[in-house]
């Protein structure tokens, strides 16, 4: 399943895989949310509705472009850099067009939603 985020100046599109947790994200979407940037390393945000499921084995090491979940605070991570094995983070998908602007230009109020 194909998302996009758009900004008023860019759009980057990742590709998401179908485990339950990805399932549960595309459920709310179209969204509007405010990315920031977390430990010079992610851009996070928090998706309405926390991502809920007590049977997924959770923890993985990041690479850049991993689109994430981090299940003990509720937020989607996006890792514009690699990062270290981190319990709770469940692996969602992958950026696959604007991996490169992901640290520079995805920020403030971004709108994200299903790819047609």
């Amino acid at each position: 399943m194909k998302i996009i985020f758009e900004t008023d100046t860019t759009e980057i599109i990742g590709e998401l895989e179908l485990n339950e947790f990805s399932k549960l994200f595309i459920k709310q979407l179209p969204i509007r949310v405010k990315i920031d940037d977390y430990a010079a390393t992610e851009k996070i945000f928090y998706p309405p509705f926390k991502l809920e499921n007590s049977d997924t084995k959770t923890g993985y090491k990041p690479s850049a472009g991993d689109i994430s979940y981090y299940a003990p605070w509720g937020n989607i991570a996006i890792f514009y850099k690699e990062f270290s094995y981190a319990d709770g983070l469940i692996y969602l998908g992958k950026i696959i067009t604007g991996k490169e602007r992901v640290k520079k230009e995805l920020s403030g109020l971004v709108e994200i939603r299903v790819l047609d």
